[in-house]
């Protein structure tokens, strides 16, 4: 568990278990990065690299005013993603309910 200051100062919290091929768990309103722990135990156990975050405003990422936005949700994890050295390798390797 860390976390990534973003380019406009916020922090997210990002967890990132195990080895392997990256799955990358996002997590919709109003949840965090806790609720992709079974998947992410689980998955990391069967030797996959498994990475959550709290999106900023949810959980331990901080709750600012302004800035709750797909826009700035894309540029969030997208940050973070360059922080932990991770190219997208497949679109499959996304998970994400709706919200």
């Amino acid at each position: 568990m860390s976390t990534l200051t973003t380019s406009d100062g916020v922090e997210i919290y990002d967890k990132d278990w195990g080895h392997g091929q990256p799955i990358v768990f996002c997590h919709g309103w109003p949840l965090n990065a806790d609720s992709w722990e079974s998947p992410m135990i689980f998955l990391a156990g069967q030797g996959y690299r498994c990475i959550a975050h709290d999106r900023r405003g949810h959980g331990r990422s901080s709750q600012p005013w302004d800035g709750n936005d797909m826009d700035h949700y894309a540029d969030d994890l997208a940050q973070l993603l360059d922080k932990l050295s991770w190219r997208l390798s497949s679109p499959d390797s996304f998970l994400s309910p709706p919200g």
